[in-house]
């Protein structure tokens, strides 16, 4: 019996497209990976690199270069293709030219017949990824951006460091924008299972030198830390591109904190920021609603004012 091949599409051959790419690569994540460059010799240099990996890997990925309008068939159409902010910009001081870039590619690829997932990453994410969903026309549910998913790595991170365990073992979220107004959702974080909060109250004298404002305050100011210090961030970002394709691709039902368009829930309606979601082969199977404190309430809220803020600037 014939197989499927999994196919996905990297739009901007740049650091994060590429180390996206890799990542896949090295994971054995789909079968196919098809490169896009505004400079097409640019997306043929990096896919003959790429494609001199398989001799060291376990399995085999078809990598080529192609255009927008050559999309019809691919299940998932990764974007990284957008304005990068200059040194003392923020991500929302590029949103001018990330939405004119972002409506002629997504307006290319629709129009080439693409009816699979779009996963975003380029900045500013929310709004981008509103842009896409407001372009494409698809439902909310096919248009995924990496929100706070790499926001919440390092704050897992972070807590591995302080409490000396694996990251894998911290549960917990950064949410919001994914900027200057995220947050943590300290109510929710958890150590093995246990509540952050809970294992601070019940060793007080242990942990005496946590404080969880630096920590978030870490948590928010890492990427700008590492594109201060070298200028780009590439391989946090293009791995938890992979970690959503591959959900999507295997129908895994991972809990991810991306950016999704809002329909009611947390009361918000007309923005896109980053809440945990179930994702699966139909992208978005469901957004989870925790239950914030008061506090955490009016975070989310003023993360959200300064997005719809945003995405009321455009001409949607």
């Amino acid at each position: 019996m014939a197989k499927k091949a999994r196919k996905v599409t990297i739009v901007g051959s740049g650091l994060v497209g590429t180390a996206c790419a890799y990542s896949m690569i090295n994971q054995s994540i789909c079968d196919e990976i098809m490169m896009i460059d505004r400079t097409y010799d640019r997306a043929v240099a990096h896919a003959l690199d790429l494609s001199h990996c398989m001799d060291f890997t376990q399995t085999r990925t078809k990598v080529y270069a192609g255009r927008l309008e050559d999309c019809r068939d691919m299940d998932v159409v990764v974007l990284t293709a957008g304005a990068n902010p200059k040194p003392g910009q923020t991500r929302l001081d590029v949103l001018g030219e990330a939405e004119k870039i972002t409506r002629d590619i997504v307006s290319r690829i629709v129009d080439g017949g693409f009816d699979g997932v779009f996963v975003v990453a380029a900045n500013p994410v929310d709004i981008v990824t509103y842009i896409v969903r407001e372009v494409s026309g698809f439902p909310r549910n096919r248009v995924i951006g990496t929100g706070t998913s790499i926001d919440s790595a390092r704050l897992k991170t972070l807590l591995s460091e302080v409490f000396a365990v694996d990251p894998r073992s911290v549960n917990g979220y950064a949410m919001g924008e994914h900027g200057d107004s995220q947050f943590v959702a300290w109510s929710h974080v958890t150590i093995g299972g246990k509540p952050l909060l809970h294992i601070l109250e019940q060793h007080k004298e242990r942990f005496r030198h946590v404080k969880l404002d630096e920590i978030a305050q870490k948590t928010k100011d890492a990427g700008w830390e590492i594109f201060t210090r070298k200028g780009n961030t590439q391989f946090g970002i293009g791995n938890a591109l992979a970690y959503i394709v591959r959900s999507i691709l295997n129908d895994e039902h991972k809990i991810i904190a991306v950016s999704a368009v809002l329909e009611g829930e947390y009361g918000q309606t007309g923005v896109c920021c980053g809440v945990p979601a179930i994702i699966g082969d139909g992208g978005i199977e469901e957004l989870l609603e925790l239950n914030l404190t008061w506090e955490e309430q009016q975070k989310f809220a003023h993360s959200c004012g300064i997005l719809k803020a945003a995405i009321a600037s455009l001409q949607l």
